[in-house]
């Protein structure tokens, strides 16, 4: 090969290797210009929380949400509203997990460390059925104004789906929330009765489900829906006043339900406070440990029982 033609070569591959190098860059700026613009659209739909906020553990969520606990795990977060990944959730509850097992093996005895991970774990899970549990709360607290912004739009002569819009407006959280899904998957070619019976799914609640099933019965049979929401309003506005109360009697009950758990914990740190090393003795026989064993999971029946039997459905 002459030094002509390895000149001329060097150069033609020279020249492909820029002309690749500038399509290179021309797709990724139009990739990232076409990513920008749907974040945006999907932003303006309410799709995409506002916050901007770093997800972290990415490996670890995509990795769970390809599996059944995954999927379970994020449609419970989604009807906490909190804004935490199902990675970054499992993650935050495995070191709470690995701190109470430490910490129980070191203040209490060895024995107990497997108890106070366990006791992580379903600490965790109840987290998320109390936050779950005051969303619904607030939401039904809601449902009276709702009902009322629904009869006042379809009285005006707007159809419902638009009603169901304007609601999502001018409500707060997570009642603003959640009808704005709603209207998100009206927009996108979901039916009425599919956009709210998911709505009932996430938040169940004994008024919305009177409510979705007005509003799905008056849009099916053309029936009029704005007496029915007027009539509805004032059912939820005294309902609203009887949970109210029945609440306001039965706080005694929960708060007792509470303290018997930590009763018999904080007998065991008194124990162990008042002779050093008692627990370690008592946890070093298998005699000792079934007690042990057996003291918790009368605790949790005690708790459980008493949580069922202050529990009036209204």
């Amino acid at each position: 090969m002459t030094l002509q033609n390895l000149i001329s070569l060097t150069t033609g591959v020279s020249l492909l290797t820029c002309c690749l190098a500038v399509a290179g860059v021309h797709t990724y700026a139009r990739g990232r210009a076409q990513r920008a613009a749907l974040v945006d659209r999907l932003t303006a739909a309410g799709q995409v929380p506002l916050t901007g906020r770093r997800r972290r553990f990415r490996g670890l969520d995509r990795r769970l949400r390809r599996t059944d606990f995954g999927r379970k795990l994020e449609l419970r977060l989604t009807a906490t509203g909190l804004d935490v990944t199902p990675g970054e959730f499992f993650a935050y509850m495995l070191a709470t997990v690995a701190a109470l097992w430490l910490i129980g093996q070191a203040t209490l005895a060895p024995f107990f460390g497997p108890l106070a991970g366990l006791l992580g774990i379903w600490a965790a899970w109840q987290f998320l059925n109390w936050q779950r549990q005051k969303r619904i709360e607030r939401f039904i607290n809601q449902l009276p104004e709702l009902a009322r912004i629904l009869a006042n739009a379809t009285n005006a002569g707007l159809a419902l789906r638009t009603a169901i819009g304007m609601a999502a407006e001018e409500l707060e959280a997570p009642a603003g929330e959640e009808l704005g899904k709603v209207a998100n998957q009206l927009a996108v070619g979901h039916s009425l009765d599919d956009a709210l019976g998911e709505l009932a799914e996430r938040l169940p609640s004994r008024e919305l489900v009177v409510l979705v099933t007005t509003l799905v019965l008056s849009n099916r049979a053309g029936g009029q829906v704005v007496g029915a929401l007027r009539n509805l309003t004032e059912t939820l506005e005294e309902r609203k006043e009887t949970r109210r109360e029945v609440r306001t009697q039965l706080s005694q009950v929960s708060m007792t339900s509470y303290a018997v758990p930590v009763l018999g914990v904080g007998a065991l740190f008194l124990m162990d406070s008042v002779a050093d090393g008692t627990l370690d003795r008592m946890t070093g026989s298998p005699a000792g440990q079934a007690s042990v064993i057996i003291a918790f999971a009368l605790y949790a029946v005690g708790f459980v029982l008493i949580r069922r039997m202050s529990r009036i459905d209204v």
